[in-house]
């Protein structure tokens, strides 16, 4: 029987607001980081233009803004990749003054290397260069100093989220962190219940750490489900291979140990890369697309009344759920909400439009909208309806693995999509042909991959298994 009809999957169990929980600080983070960038500009550029007047007795001298100008991509590259921007250095000054004048020092001696091989060191003053650079290099170690103070007055020293999940382990606390009850959250890791698996989602929804303690017979259960969420996540343990550890933590003033068997698939610069990339796509192909969306949309209506688009309920990144669109293909007293029942050739529920937009993949195109939105991106693991199964399982029963494929944001299209692997799911390595390229996508991620997919995405827009 469907669990999701027979109520053992209760649809309206309470979920969590998650700003409840934590609000994100990813934002006022990378706020933090250009201001941190804006102001590096300035102290550089007006530090060389003092120098030039100290010096030479002129405001702005033209040879000094040279190397200024010519210095700060070199900076930036450099400190971008150092962590002169990162987390750390927003609440350890040390750390970060440490890593801005490595930055400055080597774009330094990269400038002198550049000059020198394109024989334009006399273009730049010596001691005008130098006065610059140590004028630059105080006011930065004296911002570094600064930036914890500000954090700690107007955002209370908080940068990052930090929970703990309280079930049934050892006792463990963590200085600036949220503890939380999984008995009070309803929260059981052994679970495949999608609305239990929302909860979770958005309880771990904004959070850079979080920490598991609870018996060691659920461990492996709790690291599982910490990789499908996409979060940084340890769990209070003695080390154990059978979790899959990628790390260990040491907690000296508890005398705890935590195992890290989570970071997320995808580090801050990836994602806001992979991010720009899904805006500039969907917005681009909404609107050179948009005559044959508003066409499509126009026909479903004139054919038999119904809504043009059909929206449907499912798991996205961290297990949450979202509504994904789609054009309506089926009739309206026909359609299945959660997937119950998978799409056949020559199904009967299917309209003749229907049956055209489905084999040419023009039924998935509204999905740009959720690009957009930001519940889906242009590239990743495909969402399921909840009902889905094959061989008459449900696709988590089939694989524990398959949660693990909802620690990025569902795709448009993807890597299991464009080897073929689409359509019904009759038997069990249908799944399990899908979940291996997904789980493959997750792990070698890169934008070129990316730029690759959509290109053999359009030679299989048609194909015999789309029905």
């Amino acid at each position: 029987m469907n669990k999701l009809s027979t109520g053992l999957l209760d649809p309206n169990q309470a979920t969590l607001e998650p700003r409840e929980i934590a609000p994100s600080l990813e934002r006022r983070r990378l706020r933090a980081f250009v201001l941190m960038m804006l102001f590096d500009a300035l102290v550089l550029n007006v530090s060389f233009a003092f120098a030039g007047l100290i010096y030479e007795g002129q405001w702005w001298h033209a040879r000094n803004m040279l190397a200024a100008q010519t210095l700060l991509p070199l900076f930036f590259t450099i400190a971008l990749y150092n962590g002169s921007y990162g987390g750390r250095a927003l609440v350890d000054w040390l750390f970060a003054t440490r890593q801005a004048l490595t930055a400055l020092l080597v774009s330094a001696a990269l400038l002198n290397f550049v000059a020198f091989y394109t024989k334009s060191n006399a273009e730049f003053s010596r001691v005008s260069v130098t006065l610059g650079l140590g004028l630059t290099a105080l006011v930065m170690v004296a911002t570094r100093k600064m930036v914890p103070v500000v954090i700690e007055k107007f955002w209370n020293g908080r940068t990052h989220n930090r929970l703990v999940i309280d079930d049934g382990g050892p006792s463990f606390a963590l200085d600036n962190a949220a503890t939380v009850s999984a008995a009070d959250y309803g929260l059981d890791p052994s679970s495949h219940d999608p609305f239990m698996l929302d909860r979770l989602g958005r309880l771990l929804q904004n959070q850079d750490k979080v920490v598991i303690s609870t018996p060691i017979e659920r461990r492996s259960q709790w690291a599982i489900m910490l990789k499908s969420t996409g979060v940084y996540g340890e769990v209070v343990s003695e080390p154990a291979h059978s979790l899959g550890a990628i790390g260990l933590h040491h907690y000296d003033e508890q005398d705890r140990t935590t195992l890290v068997v989570s970071t997320g698939p995808l580090g801050l610069r990836a994602r806001i890369t992979k991010r720009l990339f899904d805006v500039a796509v969907a917005g681009a192909a909404l609107v050179v697309l948009s005559p044959l969306l508003l066409l499509v949309a126009l026909l479903i209506r004139l054919d038999d009344g119904g809504p043009a688009l059909f929206i449907q309920r499912r798991l996205g990144r961290g297990n949450q759920f979202f509504n994904m669109l789609k054009f309506r293909s089926m009739r309206i007293d026909q359609n299945d909400a959660n997937g119950d029942r998978s799409t056949g050739r020559d199904d009967d529920r299917i309209t003749k439009l229907g049956a055209f937009i489905r084999r040419t993949s023009i039924d998935e195109l509204p999905q740009l909208i959720n690009v957009l939105r930001g519940d889906m991106s242009i590239v990743g693991p495909r969402p399921h309806a909840l009902g889905s199964r094959a061989n008459n399982k449900f696709f988590w029963d089939i694989d524990a693995q398959y949660w693990r494929r909802h620690c990025l944001k569902p795709g448009l299209t993807g890597l299991a999509q464009v080897r073929g692997h689409r359509g019904a799911t009759e038997v069990e390595k249908d799944l399990t042909d899908r979940l291996r390229s997904d789980l493959e996508y997750i792990s070698d991620w890169s934008l070129r991959r990316d730029v690759e997919i959509v290109f053999a995405t359009v030679f299989v827009l048609r194909h015999d298994k789309a029905y």
